[in-house]
């Protein structure tokens, strides 16, 4: 799947991920008032409103983009109906040829990663049948609880074809408590940037590795040097836009190839018509101030690229 990824980079020109992370207050009244007027102010009517509104964010940037990134939390929050929300999006994004990296941020031990693993990018058996539960095609992996968290899910990568991308170093401001204390003079997530790679070169596809890394757009210098420990791990890199990663802070996560990374944006993108500077959109065309803010994020990050 890495592969893929990386061709649909390719073919794009945009290294750009978007976060679908709807919350009901970036969706439009008048989608929300459609949803709720079919389902009820229900649980329901919320996961209609978030698939609909979804679904006109695809079909107005899948053309410019590589990947979606949907958390899955933003859809758990609205029990089983917001499941089928997510699991309809998962399915609707892969027809549109996009790749789906599932926002799940998974980590436990044994059999119980093993679940986790099968159940997003695996299949499972069910009497004579098998199948594909939630079917992403790469997930985000916690590795507090180390290898023994993390293996299942690189034995179902391997099997599979499909990818991770594994919390290294976070963009939230509080990631430094744990992840930058120092063990033997080295901070921790230099530690687990080391094991990426070590987990990374069992699972190479022709260029890249399919166990990739997330690192925050907020933490440039710390990317630099993440970079050069993991030379063939795709980075993921949140913390764009709203959380004020910019184009020329993100260059230091690229190889020279121009490849090596993934950026993301969620409601610098989903949320685009709430912003002053495409406002002119309105939220009925909520899906246009989308296109829009995904070609600016495009064109900020390949001037940064050009220009370093």
């Amino acid at each position: 799947m890495i592969n893929k990824l990386v061709e649909n980079i390719k073919k794009t020109e945009a290294p750009i991920v978007v976060g679908l992370d709807p919350m009901l207050n970036y969706i439009p009244e008048h989608v929300q008032k459609k949803a709720f007027a079919e389902f009820g102010e229900t649980l329901e009517g919320a996961a209609e409103a978030i698939w609909q509104f979804n679904k006109e964010i695809v079909d107005k940037t899948y053309d410019l983009i590589p990947a979606v990134k949907p958390q899955i939390a933003m859809y758990e929050q609205f029990g089983i109906p917001g499941l089928v929300a997510f699991k309809k999006t998962v399915d609707y994004c892969k027809e549109k040829g996009l790749v789906v990296i599932g926002d799940i941020k998974r980590g436990d031990i044994g059999s119980t990663s093993a679940a986790y693993a099968v159940g997003h990018i695996g299949k499972v058996q069910v009497g004579s049948k098998v199948y594909t539960p939630f079917n992403e095609d790469f997930v985000t992996v916690n590795p507090y609880l180390g290898s023994d968290g993390v293996n299942p899910f690189v034995k179902v990568c391997q099997e599979e074809k499909k990818g991770l991308f594994i919390l290294v170093k976070t963009s939230n401001p509080s990631s430094g408590e744990f992840q930058d204390q120092l063990i033997d003079g080295r901070p921790l997530y230099e530690l687990v940037g080391e094991k990426v790679a070590q987990w990374g070169a069992e699972c190479m596809g022709d260029d890249y590795s399919y166990i990739g890394a997330v690192v925050g757009a907020t933490y440039p210098e710390m990317g630099k040097i993440l970079r050069k420990i993991m030379p063939k791990s795709y980075i993921l890199v949140p913390g764009y836009g709203a959380q004020g990663g910019q184009g020329k802070d993100l260059v230091h996560f690229f190889n020279e190839d121009g490849l090596g990374a993934i950026v993301n944006s969620s409601r610098g993108i989903i949320a685009a018509y709430k912003q002053e500077a495409y406002a002119k959109f309105g939220a009925e065309n909520f899906g246009e101030a989308s296109r829009a803010a995904v070609e600016a994020m495009k064109a900020d990050i390949q001037g940064a690229l050009k220009n370093r």
